[in-house]
């Protein structure tokens, strides 16, 4: 609300939008107009894909509380993760380029899931519509808009946006998915993505820092990082951690999550076609001691029975709370 009362936020919603004529919103940098229509690597052109708006309770404790959490996810993607549970709206591109909207509606979607009484409102895949949101935002924050703001990405973020940002986003939920760029060039198709994530960690780390900020028992500013455990350490779990404990702070809450279940393609990949084993989840577990993350969250084996979506079954209640 500050930066709207002193006109930066209409600054700042400009300066992104101007990103797309050459898009560099994510480290793909692919440079294509999206302003014109054009599809950047990412499939997606200007006006923002909005697959499901709904409530969600299978956030972290923190985030989900005891109203929920209201989360937008976009369709399409930056990356195209062969085991992606989203996979029905991240890289369905000819069902999704249907389910374009206005600015204008993605702000009305945003006060919308306000009045709902969430306790924040999630962006989910944010990273390739993140100019076109921050002019939603800008517009819902003149009509009233005021809650806290999640943004869930993959990652694989650009700083520079990032940075257009400060003071915007109360909560940053990334992903750090690899600590090996081969892996993730084969897994999720994607270039230098452990070097571009720990320039895009760093930059949300320095806008809020290491501790967690609550009301009502309900996290209202922090960081929170994502893992997922994969298969046979194709994540390459030692390296995420060292990461997060030797550059950021070894106080930063880690969200470790054990829910990999072989989705999409990844059924047919030797490696990924099965689910992580109790020992795997084990070990990963002994590395948080070792690099000393004592902060954040930890998953029951059995979770990857618990959190797949069904966008495809139904768009309004898709985890079928």
């Amino acid at each position: 609300m500050k930066l709207l009362n002193n006109g930066e936020l209409k600054q700042r919603a400009e300066k992104a939008l101007n990103m797309l004529y050459s898009c560099n919103c994510c480290p793909h940098n692919c440079g294509d107009n999206r302003v014109i229509g054009e599809l950047g690597t990412c499939a997606s052109g200007y006006l923002p894909i909005v697959s499901s708006y709904c409530s969600h309770f299978g956030e972290e404790p923190v985030l989900s509380g005891v109203n929920g959490a209201g989360n937008i996810f976009f369709g399409n993607c930056n990356l195209k993760c062969v085991y992606c549970q989203n996979h029905e709206i991240s890289q369905s591109y000819n069902t999704e380029k249907d389910k374009n909207i206005t600015l204008e509606q993605l702000a009305d979607i945003i006060l919308e899931l306000q009045t709902k009484g969430f306790h924040n409102i999630g962006l989910v895949s944010p990273t390739h519509f993140s100019a076109q949101i921050l002019q939603s935002i800008y517009i819902a924050a003149k009509k009233g808009f005021h809650i806290p703001l999640i943004y869930n990405s993959n990652g694989y973020d650009s700083v520079e946006m990032l940075k257009l940002y400060d003071g915007v986003i109360d909560i940053y939920l990334p992903d750090l998915k690899y600590g090996n760029n081969d892996h993730a060039k084969q897994y999720s198709k994607i270039d230098n993505y452990f070097d571009s994530a720990n320039l895009a960690l760093k930059e949300m780390f320095r806008q809020v820092g290491e501790h967690l900020t609550y009301g009502s028992d309900v996290l209202v500013r922090g960081l929170i990082i994502r893992h997922l455990v994969l298969p046979n350490d194709l994540a390459e779990s030692e390296k995420v951690f060292q990461f997060i404990a030797e550059e950021l702070s070894p106080n930063v809450h880690i969200s470790l999550m054990s829910q990999y279940n072989p989705m999409h393609k990844a059924k047919d990949n030797i490696l990924l076609n099965r689910k992580i084993t109790e020992r795997e989840y084990e070990k990963v577990l002994e590395l948080l001691d070792k690099y000393g993350l004592k902060n954040g969250w930890i998953q029951e084996i059995e979770s990857s029975e618990y959190y797949i979506p069904e966008f495809n079954r139904d768009r309004i209640n898709p985890f079928n709370n």
